[in-house]
């Protein structure tokens, strides 16, 4: 009998544990952050290069820890070619040269780092800044929403050949690689007449290609572009970057779960950039309406925008959207936080406020947090449809006023942040194991 109460006991504690439990923002019985991400990594010395890695990889090549390479110009990866990068090893891009990686379609980059002993690439300037230099590109052969099947990437690389930059194609499930527990510090590049390139481009990956645990900081361009293909991210961080911190086109058919963007006023750069900027198209005479145009389903973000004196930020015009949405996308977002924005999110002009457009852009169970406003239709001053529309409280969206230090954990932690919300000091946690159990 004594038993029988225990068990009983043991499950009734266990089931209030679980309501009590924030779902809401990024997830995890402990900060998943650490310690494979860097906030201040230019206190970090990495040491000096002893090895250059430039021209064409064109046959299976393996790069191992204990040697610091120094990415010497636009590298290319070629000719169904593996590219592997061992857990801890260290890639300086060279400013010089404005070094770029370019895994190009066919060939593979496997760098599976540790939680423990993550993959980094940066900087080789002893003091690093932004845009020191280019960019990690991966490309494959998914399919894309553009008249044609291929396209060429145009942003400044200027390789021997055409077909190493370019991407797309039919196969949905094809694999180049993967990517995980890996750094990228102070890309993006600015080239003359094409703007600044991204930390890493996924352009035309199938979903067989593994990204997750990846982190990019203090980019001059976009963190993460993601141009068609079919992908599931998870537990990606963009940290205080200048440009977007994830850019969706081209028809990406695209999940992302758990993973964070922390935006700064102060580094943001002049083009309006946003969190989450998500877009079927630049030219619509170049895409083809028939495809599936993109899709981007999000569940357990955190997007935050840290400022010191937030309405005086957003009066002197440094504060943006937090999510941008163009027309002819779908996107669905359940379970995640919107915080410190001016207002959270805009709809393109085009975007017509009936039941069919809204049935494809769904914000549900999303905790809405010291807001310049919620959701906007861009050149649409009175939002109140779409107030009322999404304040239904069948999709369960809740609405504060709360400062970062009662929002979140820990985030102004510079070292260690933790970003999971918390509410009545119950955090965010999906698992009630310990994750290192």
């Amino acid at each position: 009998m004594k038993k029988i109460t225990l068990l009983t006991f043991f499950f009734v504690s266990l089931s209030c544990i679980i309501n009590a439990q924030q779902e809401k923002g990024i997830t995890g019985y402990d900060n998943w952050l650490n310690p494979w991400t860097e906030f201040s990594p230019n206190k970090v010395e990495y040491g000096k290069p002893t090895q250059i890695l430039s021209g064409n990889i064109t046959k299976d090549t393996k790069l191992f820890k204990g040697d610091i390479y120094l990415l010497l110009g636009d590298v290319y990866v070629t000719d169904s070619t593996t590219l592997t990068i061992e857990p801890g090893v260290i890639i300086m891009g060279d400013f010089d040269t404005k070094a770029s990686l370019i895994v190009s379609r066919g060939s593979k980059i496997i760098a599976d780092g540790l939680k423990t002993d993550p993959i980094v690439f940066t900087s080789n300037r002893s003091v690093k800044k932004p845009g020191d230099w280019g960019g990690i590109f991966v490309l494959g052969d998914a399919p894309l929403n553009t008249t044609t099947d291929e396209q060429v990437l145009t942003n400044g690389l200027l390789p021997k050949e055409a077909k190493h930059v370019t991407y797309g194609g039919t196969n949905r499930d094809s694999y180049s690689g993967v990517m995980r527990h890996v750094r990228i510090e102070y890309a993006g590049k600015r080239t003359k007449h094409h703007g600044y390139f991204d930390g890493l481009t996924l352009a035309g990956l199938g979903q067989q290609t593994i990204i997750d645990n990846i982190m990019i900081s203090f980019c001059e361009g976009d963190s993460f572009n993601i141009l068609g293909g079919n992908l599931l991210l998870e537990k990606l961080v963009s940290y205080k970057s200048s440009g977007n911190d994830y850019n969706f086109n081209q028809g990406t058919q695209c999940k992302i779960n758990n993973s964070l963007a922390v935006r700064s006023p102060y580094v943001s750069g002049a083009s309006t950039p946003k969190c989450l900027n998500i877009l079927a198209y630049d030219d619509q005479e170049e895409t083809d309406l028939a495809k599936a145009q993109t899709l981007v389903v999000a569940e357990n973000l955190t997007l935050i925008n840290l400022s010191n004196n937030l309405e005086s930020d957003i009066a002197v015009g440094l504060v943006n959207e937090g999510i941008y949405i163009g027309n002819n996308v779908s996107f669905i977002i359940d379970k995640s936080v919107i915080s410190g924005f001016n207002p959270a999110v805009i709809l393109d002009e085009k975007i017509k406020i009936n039941s069919e457009s809204m049935n494809k852009i769904q914000f549900t169970r999303t905790y809405f947090n010291n807001c310049n406003g919620n959701i906007f239709r861009k050149g649409y001053n009175n939002n109140d449809d779409l107030e009322n529309w999404y304040g239904n409280r069948a999709f369960n969206n809740v609405y504060s006023k709360g400062p970062d230090s009662e929002t979140f954990i820990d985030a102004n932690n510079r070292k260690k942040p933790d970003f999971r919300l918390r509410i009545n000091r119950i955090f965010a946690s999906s698992d009630i194991i310990d994750d290192n159990d």
